[in-house]
């Protein structure tokens, strides 16, 4: 699948140890980008390790390959090759969302077939029925209407839940929706605002009807950071300068409880954590009251 210059690279890469730093800005250079690529796909793979059963590494390793050989010509509006962004999916979806190996080839391949010349049965032939099934469930939601309005989001939804039998679908792209949210940075005014609308009405209540409520929160934030840029600004400048009295007032407030429970022998973990800027927000609104 992969250029035999690409594979020689990547088989010589896989004998060697990168340092792990966050991506440069784009700027980098063909061989660069390759190394950055494998880093990636590496670290992916170490994630991914305690789920790995005979046989699989191979399907991963072909699914990458074949993601780079499909989007080989392809660039996010960032600049970065366009692999980085499924190899993020399928990051998000083992690390974040604790799915397994066909969830992670199906990530990588999650675009394959709405953007490239790359066809459901060439993702049959190679992975079966299951997976051609779920990556074919990721292009139908793509290509699903836009929504513009609470009521077209509430339809949304039933769509999406109605599209496929298989929750992974639906895991995978709030995935695919969670990485887009995290680079929106690169997209036109005009675009974040759409993608934000959509992020705000619909996938972060269907994250947290699939009880992703991390993802839910964040996706929350990320649309306000677009929809409502000053008053994300305005309340993330406040959390951070009381996050030291509110780290305080948790502990505490936990101490006490946290000896009652240590007395009655329970098996517990505690904490505490603010309010999501986006809840925030929220209750300011709704409550008619002040930040503090």
């Amino acid at each position: 699948m992969l250029t035999a210059v690409f594979r020689k690279f990547v088989t010589m890469q896989e004998q060697t140890s990168v340092q792990e730093n966050p991506l440069p800005k784009y700027n980098l250079s063909e061989e660069d980008e390759k190394k950055e690529i494998l880093r990636r796909y590496r670290l992916l793979l170490r994630t991914l390790r305690a789920k790995l059963k005979r046989g699989d590494k191979e399907l991963v390793r072909l699914a990458f390959e074949m993601s780079v050989e499909a989007h080989k010509t392809m660039r996010r509006k960032s600049g970065e090759p366009y692999i980085l962004h499924p190899l993020a999916v399928a990051q998000i979806c083992v690390e974040e969302i604790g799915l397994g190996v066909r969830s992670t080839i199906c990530a990588l391949l999650h675009d394959t077939v709405e953007d490239t010349d790359l066809t459901l049965e060439d993702i049959e032939r190679e992975f079966g029925n299951e997976i051609a099934r779920i990556v074919d469930g990721l292009t139908k939601i793509s290509n699903v209407i836009d929504t513009n309005s609470s009521q077209q989001a509430e339809n949304f939804k039933k769509i999406l839940l109605t599209l496929t039998d298989d929750p992974r679908v639906i895991l995978i792209k709030l995935a695919d929706r969670l990485h887009n949210m995290r680079t929106l940075d690169f997209m036109k005014r005009e675009k974040q605002l759409k993608i934000a609308s959509e992020t705000v009405w619909v996938y972060a209540p269907l994250a947290h009807r699939m009880g992703l409520y991390n993802v839910k929160t964040e996706l929350e934030d990320l649309s306000m950071k677009y929809m409502e840029p000053e008053q994300y600004k305005s309340i993330a400048k406040k959390l951070a300068e009381t996050k030291r009295e509110r780290t305080r007032y948790i502990n505490e407030f936990i101490k006490p409880i946290k000896d009652k429970l240590i007395t009655g022998d329970f098996n517990f973990e505690i904490y505490g954590r603010p309010k999501s800027i986006h809840s925030i927000w929220n209750k300011i609104k709704k409550k008619v009251v002040e930040f503090e």
